[in-house]
């Protein structure tokens, strides 16, 4: 099975900057859907950034610009990075990893909470203004 430990949420004040990191063990970048989702309290869980199998990233629109996905394959570690940060940014953000079937695409076939089998524990992010 995946672990995911993630780290580097905080407050910031708005405009400021934020890296979360995301370090998986058990698993192999490739064979995987790799995504960060953030909720508020009361609030579903939303998709934030994807990328897949082959580096291509799919960003929602609410962030687009701002957040950017990435991946050190070496060191087997996701990234969010998080500029120009808003008050309405401000959430508990989790990555996720889910076990990418055969022809089966990420961007397509892996969009919602309930298709990622594996979670981090979870980031604050806190945006003042």
């Amino acid at each position: 099975q995946v672990q995911l430990v993630e780290s580097g949420g905080g407050s910031v004040q708005s405009g400021g900057c934020l890296r979360l990191s995301c370090a998986a063990s058990g698993s192999t970048f490739s064979n995987y859907c790799w995504a960060w989702f953030r909720q508020v309290p009361g609030k579903e869980r939303e998709g934030v950034a994807q990328i897949n199998n082959i580096g291509s990233t799919n960003i929602a629109d609410s962030v687009k610009g701002r957040f950017t996905i990435s991946q050190d394959n070496v060191n087997n570690t996701l990234y969010l990075q998080m500029n120009s940060l808003k008050p309405e940014d401000t959430a508990m953000y989790y990555c996720a990893a889910a076990a990418r079937r055969p022809l089966r695409q990420c961007f397509i076939h892996y969009k919602t909470v309930y298709d990622y089998n594996y979670w981090g524990q979870g980031a604050q992010v806190t945006v003042s203004s």
